[in-house]
């Protein structure tokens, strides 16, 4: 008999009526022939009031007693559901977080699952019971209670999915579905039949908010369908598996990450170790970086710029100056007043144009772009708060986000699970580690970087409309944040279009009034690609130790959720390539 996952977020069980709406879908489901298992959130807004609470009596409530509360909210949820079962004539059982075998590491409000510990769910679903279990929640190897975090209900979902080897995790909501933008700000966004892990990964950290991204690096890795669905009816929703909706577009969705700040560290000195130093530093703090760009130096001098939750603006900054005299830095400049738009698909990676479609609809608003980051799959723009709603508006327009793909190139196509393998039993332990897929080496690329440009809008789509009207494929792209009203643009290209291209950008700096273009025939692009990229901070800090232990300096970074870019001189390519293997040998599978 297959498990079935049920997940029932706070507005689906916001009153007694909706919890028993709730429990008619899993009895529903038990009559079709699954085990079914219940993950269930805290009432409403529970969590939020909770918290408030624990604020009126201390602006700082101990990390350990504030998971002891918030933990309270989905034990009373798991108790309403199993009564409301029971009253329907169906047998079952509630079990909180410590109960289900939940263990975890001991990081207080955002716990990371270690293991979980299957057997009394198993006997209770072979004894003919509905499993309801607490979401959010579990113990640690001392048995403090802790709680997982923002999105925590949907990752216990996944987890036990992953763990029980369940059919499908399906996820209930107050949405139908994934959406190809948040529909409350694009009216006309359509729900997707099907988005892939990696897409959905780059959206939820890009801001979508229907899912969040350590519940699909479950499912990623343990190869979990997860079906979002709303609570509300019996339509079909959205599923997320391996495969994408379409190829056919380069895109599939957008997102806007609203709530960002940036923080750039001026006039490093170029040289090994210096990202290492200033983002272990943060890190140290818990704090998860998101856009990283790094610059080719000019005049022996880098900025380095990153985003941050803007509540976790103040705790980053205070560990980037602890620094700065260390790093020998000229200072450091922040805006909380900036949010991300981004553009997401699979099919980016083989269809060209994207970028300059993104850029040159900005462009036509008016939306000055203040730092650009890109990787295979996503392009993320940074851009001033008051103008991300209407920049997103104009990006998901751009790309006709809202007409569904061609027929013939949209095909649901899922394997049945089988159970897990004994590769994914080995890895229940230590479910949220990080783990690194691929490690590669470009050695074919050139860089070109265009110092001292104007900084305003449309900058960015004339410099690649010019690049694509001389037939020069771009790989990567990196957009710094300007100083004195001038930005930096560094992007990479085949070496056979380097003089192409050094040719193109000269007669455009000219026209600027910029610096000369400054190419560079032979640099290497290293990439380290995995699960849990953005959620595990150690990522960028341990590529760039690494790099630093091996003497190489790192002249352009460039991050997303699934990957990570660096680019480096050519002649320590292979050099740089065996140090990331060395490091990342105990993570890589």
């Amino acid at each position: 008999m297959a498990v079935l996952v049920q997940k029932f977020g706070g507005t689906s069980v916001a009153d007694a009526e909706k919890i028993l709406a709730a429990a008619r879908k899993a009895i529903r489901a038990k009559n079709d022939g699954h085990q079914v298992v219940m993950v269930v959130s805290a009432m409403g807004h529970t969590t939020d009031e909770l918290i408030q609470l624990a604020r009126q009596i201390t602006d700082q409530p101990p990390a350990r007693e504030l998971d002891m509360l918030l933990a309270t909210g989905e034990q009373v949820s798991v108790a309403l559901m199993a009564m409301a079962i029971n009253s329907l004539g169906h047998e079952a059982i509630s079990f909180a977080g410590p109960q289900l075998g939940i263990v975890t590491d001991s990081t207080h409000t955002k716990a990371r699952i270690r293991s979980i510990s299957t057997d009394r769910i198993r006997e209770a679903l072979n004894n003919g019971k509905i499993v309801i279990a607490a979401g959010f929640q579990g113990v640690d190897p001392a048995f403090n209670i802790t709680t997982l975090g923002r999105g925590g209900s949907d990752t216990t979902a996944v987890a036990l999915a992953a763990a029980l080897g369940a059919e499908t995790c399906e996820i209930y909501t107050d949405v139908d579905g994934v959406y190809t933008t948040d529909p409350r700000i694009v009216p006309e966004a359509r729900q997707m039949k099907q988005i892939s892990y990696d897409e959905m990964l780059e959206l939820a950290s890009a801001g979508a908010a229907v899912m969040h991204n350590r519940s699909i690096e479950f499912a990623k890795r343990f190869g979990v369908p997860v079906h979002v669905r709303s609570s509300f009816s019996d339509k079909p929703g959205t599923l997320i598996t391996s495969a994408p909706e379409s190829t056919a577009r380069p895109v599939c969705g957008s997102a806007l990450a609203r709530n960002e700040a940036r923080i750039t560290v001026l006039g490093v000195p170029d040289r090994p170790g210096v990202a290492h130093r200033i983002f272990s530093k943060v890190a140290a703090r818990n704090v998860a970086m998101d856009m990283i760009v790094q610059n080719i130096a000019a005049e022996g001098k880098a900025d380095v710029s990153f985003t941050v939750p803007r509540d976790e603006l103040a705790v980053a900054l205070k560990a980037v100056e602890t620094s700065l005299g260390e790093l020998e830095a000229e200072g450091v400049t922040y805006d909380d007043a900036v949010s991300k738009v981004s553009v997401v698909g699979m099919g980016m990676a083989t269809q060209p144009g994207v970028a300059q479609t993104m850029f040159a609809t900005l462009a036509e608003k008016n939306i000055n772009i203040e730092m650009i980051t890109t990787s295979e799959i996503k392009i993320s723009v940074l851009v001033d708060r008051q103008q991300g709603v209407d920049a997103l508006r104009a990006v998901h327009q751009a790309f006709r986000l809202h007409e569904p793909p061609p027929p013939e190139q949209s095909e649901i196509s899922v394997r049945p699970r089988s159970g897990l393998s004994q590769e994914m039993l080995s890895r229940l332990q230590g479910m949220e580690d990080l783990v690194i897929e691929d490690i590669s080496l470009d050695a074919t690329q050139s860089s070109v970087t265009l110092h001292g440009i104007p900084d305003r809008p449309g900058l960015a789509a004339r410099v690649f409309q010019e690049i694509a009207a001389a037939g020069i494929v771009v790989d990567m792209i990196v957009q710094s944040v300007g100083r004195q009203g001038r930005a930096s643009i560094t992007f990479t290209v085949p070496r056979g279009d380097l003089e192409k291209a050094l040719h193109t950008t000269q007669a455009l700096a000219r026209d600027l009034e910029s610096l000369p273009p400054v190419g560079a025939w032979n640099v290497a692009k290293l990439s380290v690609f995995g699960t849990g990229m953005r959620s595990h901070t150690s990522v960028a800090i341990r590529t760039f130790k690494a790099l630093a232990e091996a003497g190489i300096n790192v002249d352009v970074i460039s991050t997303s959720e699934v990957c990570l870019n660096v680019v480096v001189d050519g002649t320590a390519g292979e050099k740089a390539y065996e140090a990331l293997k060395r490091e990342f040998a105990d993570v890589m599978i």
